[in-house]
């Protein structure tokens, strides 16, 4: 009988069961690559993408590498409706200290979109015809996997509670991403609020592997080979890891917030919606602090792009106090730099 392991394995065509974590807007096509010519599968974020970008980064990372390799959407959501009249107002007023401490103009009206469709996006995608397409915040339609299926594209979804798992499963998916409430960046829930769906690894991981038939993959505070036995042995059939991987020199973050991951305590990071207006798990830096105390939040997306003009000038003059530091809770696990050393070591507790 075919175990687990293998099964992912085979699955998504990879010699090990790693999966890199996809970071939206800190995606290298260098760091994706490399996981994938190591033997796992290299994860690259679309999210905020247009179609012409989408295919420009599927042909470099084809050119950089002939190992499969996902594709990260982010599925539109109902709560992403039209804001009430004067949220933008109220949330460039919150922000706009540090538009005026860094020099740069607040934005004086919102934009004719703030995202691509995620159907212009997912006939990109198609045309790139990637090895696996993942997804988080839903189910991907019926048109969505049917396309997928026609073209030999394996399907991934991510679910917080079993609940979701179980939903993922039944809409097509080919294999589940199990994230626990230790992981960085965005919470990916969809069936319910997020802060009501909070589950460890340790309980998430064996439940959703004993209420679903496709491989799990478990995510969620694992950054070594500890984490890759032990969530091996709840039951999953591989690991997605990111903050590890988003330390090293191939990652497209920053050095302040290379330094923020391995300086930032478990019970330092934080959940909040200040920084984009969903929630999401990073350092509590003065932006997080400060915005969280002035209150006058916008809903996602709007949030995210309004805060997203200071963050661009904060990054470009390295102010790590002003940026979104998305980082999960074994931050001070991810030792090393180098994207090989960090996967050899994850490899080490396959077993």
């Amino acid at each position: 009988m075919t175990d687990a392991r293998t099964r992912l394995t085979e699955l998504l065509g990879i010699r090990h069961p790693i999966v890199l974590g996809p970071f939206g807007g800190l995606s290298s096509v260098e760091l994706t690559a490399m996981v994938s010519e190591l033997g796992g599968l290299g994860s690259y974020g679309l999210y905020g993408y247009d179609a012409d970008r989408i295919r420009e980064t599927g042909a470099a990372i084809r050119a950089a590498t002939s190992g499969p390799f996902a594709l990260n959407m982010w599925l539109p959501m109902a709560t992403d409706a039209a804001p009430e009249p004067g949220a933008f107002e109220r949330a460039v007023a919150s922000t706009r200290p540090f538009f005026d401490e860094l020099g740069v103009p607040a934005p004086a009206s919102p934009p004719e979109r703030f995202l691509p469709t995620f159907e212009e996006q997912w006939a990109a995608v198609l045309e790139v015809r990637p090895a696996v397409a993942s997804f988080v915040f839903g189910v991907p339609p019926a048109s969505v996997v049917a396309s997928a299926r026609e073209r030999g594209i394996r399907l991934v979804g991510t679910a917080t509670t079993v609940n979701e798992a179980v939903a993922l499963q039944d809409g097509g998916i080919d294999a589940v991403v199990a994230t626990g409430l230790e992981a960085g960046g965005h919470r990916v829930a969809f069936l319910r609020e997020p802060e009501q769906g909070l589950v460890g690894s340790i309980s998430l991981i064996p439940q959703v592997v004993d209420a679903v038939e496709v491989p799990v993959i478990a995510a969620g505070g694992i950054a070594e080979r500890r984490g890759v036995a032990a969530a091996l042995a709840l039951g999953a059939a591989g690991v997605q890891v990111g903050t590890a991987f988003l330390r090293t020199r191939q990652s497209a973050t920053t050095d302040a917030h290379r330094d923020a991951i391995v300086a930032t305590a478990a019970e330092d990071t934080v959940l909040t919606r200040v920084m984009s207006g969903r929630l999401a798990r990073g350092a509590e830096n003065r932006a997080v602090r400060e915005l969280t105390a002035a209150g006058g939040r916008a809903p996602f997306p709007m949030q995210n792009w309004i805060t997203g003009r200071f963050r661009a000038e904060a990054v470009r003059v390295g102010r790590g106090d002003l940026q979104s530091l998305w980082m999960g809770q074994s931050g001070r696990l991810a030792v090393r730099d180098d994207a090989g050393e960090v996967f050899a070591e994850l490899v080490a507790g396959v077993g």
